[in-house]
């Protein structure tokens, strides 16, 4: 029999939060949910919270420190019963990793399914997952004080321990969180899987996990947590309307009163001009002089001309899902126009086809303007972060973003649309308090967006007032310290440590 390991709560008086979650840096990333199980739970250890984060042991998982197999043992669920291992793995700052093995679940060629498609038995691979984090936390010698869930993924946790785990002597009682990243992902399936996961049929009602004859996971969530958060305030707002609510805004609406809107952090340590690897030369709010050879060496990688009238000239910088989402769009629909307007540009990314062959198409018609990268590359995206000017974020909607908060921190001056985060964390150049961080337009049109880049570009050629919005930008900050305390100071109110607010 595999022995049972003590885990650091376990051996401690210090409040304990469990975290699960689909992916989590560096062990499995697809987008900025890895991001932030990749630094939240070290943020909360900072604070005095033993933290762990559940995600799947997916294939490729081999990184240093991916961590030790402390117990084996089978979990069931629908009557499906397969032989689980668990992985300790060290996160940072005494947070902690756990990484369930099935191979059967999760050694697959991709996280989700092939190309955007779901894998078929997703249901299964996910409530999995949430069944093998509680059934390893029931066996410790005490349980975690908050169970914190993200997105349709971990969404059954909530449903879980209110019905499966209702009475358990160490589970039952939890509280829950439930973190919404984008509301747009619901994990809606077909209502047969109820029984395979456990779940009776008073689960399929309207007030429970149904959706339109369909049960969804993030449903269950929601009405099931104690206490739901977003990933900015002003997304917090936005989902509660039709426009945004991607069809749950009524959902939310009914429990708004538990509904608290969190911005995401950064990683200040992985993301710092003064001591970024991938940069030339180091840079800071006090010596700017850095990103100008970050500039230089952005501009060779791509193949664009890197004299002196190419260096006066703005260069703008695009790290972005190449999908309508992300404001593709808007941009596409600029095309004769970018050209023109007296900038570069340089663009990472991947997406849908239309807009690579965009992007690819703008980079062969102007080779000294204009260069794409088609795919992913880490160090040329902190490269272009340091040697853009200016970061191109046209979102139709954006839960965070954090593209943004990599820009103000590395003196690139943001261009975005007031939605969600962005709207959160970009302050535009016309609010004429002084403290202007970048360029920000409402309407979602392409005049709107030409508008904002004409308004960059003007300020540009103003060397002062360019350079106190980079300053004011670089002054901000957007530290995961920050945020885990709001995260806190939520646990506390879910543990009835903390007073309600008042209205």
């Amino acid at each position: 029999m595999a022995r049972k390991s003590r885990t650091a709560a376990e051996s401690s008086n210090r409040p304990s939060v469990l975290l699960i979650a689909s992916e989590a840096h560096p062990y499995a990333k697809s987008g900025g949910l890895a991001d932030v199980l990749g630094a939240l739970p070290a943020a909360l250890a900072r604070l005095g919270w033993d933290a762990t984060v559940a995600l799947p042991r997916y294939r490729g998982i081999d990184v240093p420190g991916a961590g030790s197999l402390v117990e084996r043992f089978p979990v069931s669920i629908g009557g499906y019963s397969l032989d689980v291992g668990f992985f300790d793995a060290p996160l940072g700052d005494g947070a902690r990793a756990l990484l369930v093995d099935c191979p059967e679940l999760y050694d697959r060629d991709t996280l989700y399914g092939p190309n955007n498609t779901d894998y078929p038995d997703n249901p299964r691979r996910f409530a999995m997952l949430v069944r093998a984090a509680l059934e390893f936390a029931g066996r410790r010698g005490r349980g975690p004080s908050i169970v914190h869930a993200h997105d349709w993924q971990a969404g059954l946790a909530p449903v879980y321990l209110r019905t499966l785990y209702a009475t358990h002597p160490v589970l039952g009682g939890t509280p829950t969180v439930l973190t919404i990243h984008n509301l747009a992902y619901q994990g809606n399936f077909a209502p047969d899987w109820l029984a395979r996961l456990d779940l009776g049929w008073d689960q399929f009602a309207v007030d429970r996990l149904e959706y339109w004859g369909r049960i969804s996971f993030l449903k269950g969530g929601i009405n099931d947590a104690d206490f739901l958060t977003t990933v900015s305030p002003r997304y917090a707002e936005e989902i509660q309307t039709p426009e945004l609510g991607a069809g749950f805004d009524g959902i939310i609406r009914a429990r708004r009163h538990r509904l608290v809107g969190i911005l995401n952090g950064i990683d200040t340590r992985e993301w710092d001009p003064s001591a970024d690897p991938h940069l030339p030369e180091p840079f800071s709010a006090d010596d700017l002089s850095g990103k100008n050879a970050a500039k230089i060496e952005v501009l060779g990688r791509y193949g664009l001309p890197a004299d002196s009238a190419a260096l006066a000239r703005p260069l703008i910088g695009m790290v972005s899902r190449m999908v309508d989402q992300k404001g593709l769009d808007l941009i596409a629909a600029l095309e004769a126009q970018l050209p023109r307007f007296g900038a570069s540009y340089v663009v990472l990314g991947t997406g849908e086809p239309v807009y690579e062959q965009f992007w690819t198409r703008l980079a062969t018609a102007h080779p000294t303007r204009i260069g794409a990268r088609i795919g992913f590359d880490e160090a040329l995206a902190h490269l272009i972060e340091g040697g853009a000017d200016m970061f191109l974020m046209p979102s139709r909607f954006e839960p965070c973003g954090l593209n943004q908060m990599y820009s103000l921190r590395y003196g690139t001056v943001p261009i975005v649309r007031a939605v969600g985060g962005l709207a959160d964390t970009v302050r535009d150049d016309s609010d004429g308090t002084g403290r202007a961080t970048g360029f920000v337009f409402r309407e979602y049109a392409p005049a709107a967006l030409r508008g904002a880049i004409e308004r960059a570009l003007a300020a540009f050629a103003d060397k002062p007032r360019w350079r106190a919005l980079q300053l004011a930008g670089m002054a901000q900050d957007h530290s995961w310290d920050r945020s885990a305390k709001e995260y806190v100071k939520l646990y506390e109110r879910a543990l009835g440590r903390e007073p309600e607010p008042t209205a």
